[in-house]
This record gives structure tokens, C-alpha cells and sequence, in this order.
């Protein structure tokens, strides 16, 4: 009788043992996962703060540079509309300036490939203007023009612009306006309405 009871008394207490030792390792583990979803939560946290404060970074950066580049290249192009060759070159070295100091790090690699690219081009096309007659400086503006509406395919733009074409100036060519009334940079006061708005950038 004696043996059944201390082999009863073992057995409870052994049970007793066992049941606080789970319930210490259920606590435990609750205690760990409560911890793993406060820091991932934390960590989701600090990554959406991130994205959004380099979206405003990007957002700031195209609209300072872009938006200097494409109002110089507008000081520009109604100087040739003028058909005025000092204010034509005096924009030229302007927009010269504006795309050297041009920051394309904020964009992403691929991008930053191609604003290279296009900017180097562009600046030779604006130092040319700057220093040629104004037959000259029209050739150079056509290519000029290109590069400024590839650039603002990446970079986007603030104002609506309108991309125009002359079919009649060297096989066709383009410029951006920031009105839909076509001014020819081309041919100025010689055939002034020239051209239709190809399309609306936005």
C-alpha cells in the first residue's frame, strides 16, 4: 500500500513538473514571436519610410535641374523664333551651363546611362549655338531638340508641353513649345505657322 502511494506520489509530481516545464516553453516561444513580429513590423516600417523619402529626394531633383534645362532650351527656342542670333547664342551658353551641372545621381543606373548620353550630345549641340550663325545654330537646335525631348521622357516635366513638326525644315523636324501655337524656331517670320503639335507631354 505504502509503494502504490509514493509510486502515485512520484507520478503527480512528475506530471506536476512536466506541465510547468511546457507551460514555461509555450510562454517562451509566445514571448519569441511576439518579438519577431514587433521587429519585422518595425522593419517593414523603416523601409516604407525609406521609399518615401527617396521618392521626395527623386521628386525634388526633377524638378530643380529638368526644370532649368527645359526653360533655357524655351529661352532658346523663341530667340530663333525672333530670329535674333545674340539672344540665340546667349541662351546656347546658358543651356550649356544648366546641362553641365546637371545631377543624374539620384536616377537609377540605367537612367543615369542614358542622361549621360543624351546631356553630352546636348551640350555640344548648345556650344555650337553659342558661337555659330543663325543657319547654324537652326541645324544644331534639330538635334538639340531630340535630346531635350529624350531627356524629358525620363526626367518627366511639371508644365505640360507640346512636341511640334515641321515637315518643310530638313526632312522634318521637331522642337517643344509650351503652347499649342505653332512659333517655327526653324524658319521664323519666313513661314512662322509651319508645323502641327505632334503630341502632349504631361
Amino acid at each position: 500500500m505504502k509503494k502504490v502511494s509514493v509510486t502515485t506520489a512520484i507520478m503527480v509530481m512528475t506530471f506536476v513538473s512536466l506541465s510547468a516545464m511546457s507551460c514555461k516553453d509555450s510562454k517562451k516561444e509566445h514571448s519569441e514571436e511576439a518579438m519577431n513580429s514587433e521587429m519585422n513590423r518595425d522593419e517593414v516600417m523603416n523601409h516604407d519610410n525609406l521609399n518615401t523619402s527617396n521618392d521626395v529626394v527623386d521628386n525634388n531633383i526633377q524638378t530643380s535641374d529638368a526644370k532649368q534645362v527645359v526653360a533655357d532650351y524655351m529661352t532658346l527656342k523663341e530667340a530663333l523664333v525672333a530670329t535674333n542670333k545674340e539672344d540665340a547664342a546667349k541662351a546656347g551658353k546658358k543651356l550649356e551651363s544648366s546641362l553641365k551641372s546637371f545631377d543624374v545621381s539620384k536616377y537609377t543606373a540605367e537612367q543615369q546611362k542614358e542622361l549621360k548620353d543624351i546631356i553630352a550630345d546636348a551640350i555640344e549641340h548648345a556650344e555650337h549655338i553659342s558661337r555659330s550663325e543663325i543657319d547654324h545654330q537652326r541645324e544644331h537646335f534639330k538635334t538639340l531638340s531630340k535630346d531635350i525631348i529624350d531627356m524629358v521622357a525620363i526626367t518627366g516635366t511639371e508644365n505640360t508641353l507640346y512636341q511640334q513638326f515641321c515637315p518643310m525644315y530638313d526632312g522634318g523636324s521637331a522642337w517643344l513649345s509650351m503652347s499649342k501655337d505653332i512659333k517655327n524656331p526653324y524658319y521664323g517670320s519666313k513661314m512662322m505657322s509651319c508645323g502641327k503639335v505632334q503630341k502632349e507631354i504631361n
